[in-house]
């Protein structure tokens, strides 16, 4: 299992925490709360865009930039930056686990370093970086159906040896 971790966290993301740019502002890019990029109100379509923006993603506190080595701009995020589109239950090692897809295509294993959490009833997956992925109604339906009901009365999925509550019964 460890091996698959090391694998699908090798996902290429500029070294933005080796640059100090300056800040020159706020840009009027926008990430929607359905996973969607706008700039100045438009969707940027070419997902190649998209990911290139992605992966100088940086978070202070509440607050998003991208991270150039020759400038810092903020931009709006309405809720998560990432939405969970896909899930898969995979095996490593005999040990079976849930491999979450987010709408630009990185994967991650939901484990003690990328949780599942729930916040004010919505489930998100933490990612690296201090980023965030909100799960998608269909796959938080999915996981619904399979989960089991603990002594305690939380629905819960396991996913590499771990216990991930959905929520009350």
């Amino acid at each position: 299992m460890e091996k698959l971790f090391e694998q699908l966290e090798s996902t290429q993301h500029a070294p933005t925490e080796k640059w100090d740019p300056p800040y020159c502002g706020e840009i009027p890019l926008r990430i929607k709360a359905n996973g969607d990029w706008e700039y100045q109100g438009s969707k940027i379509n070419r997902q190649r865009l998209v990911n290139l923006f992605a992966s100088v993603l940086t978070r202070e506190n509440e607050d998003y930039f991208l991270v150039t080595p020759v400038e810092k701009v903020k931009i709006q995020v309405d809720d998560a930056p990432f939405i969970v589109t896909e899930w898969q239950q995979v095996e490593s090692s005999g040990e079976k686990a849930i491999q979450v897809v987010t709408n630009i295509g990185e994967r991650y294993i939901l484990c003690e370093r990328t949780p599942l959490k729930i916040y004010d009833d919505v489930p998100y997956v933490c990612l690296p970086r201090g980023m965030t992925a909100k799960v998608h109604r269909n796959v938080y339906y999915q996981w619904a159906q399979q989960a089991e009901l603990t002594a305690d009365n939380q629905f819960v999925i396991s996913s590499a040896g771990q216990l991930f509550s959905l929520g009350q019964a």
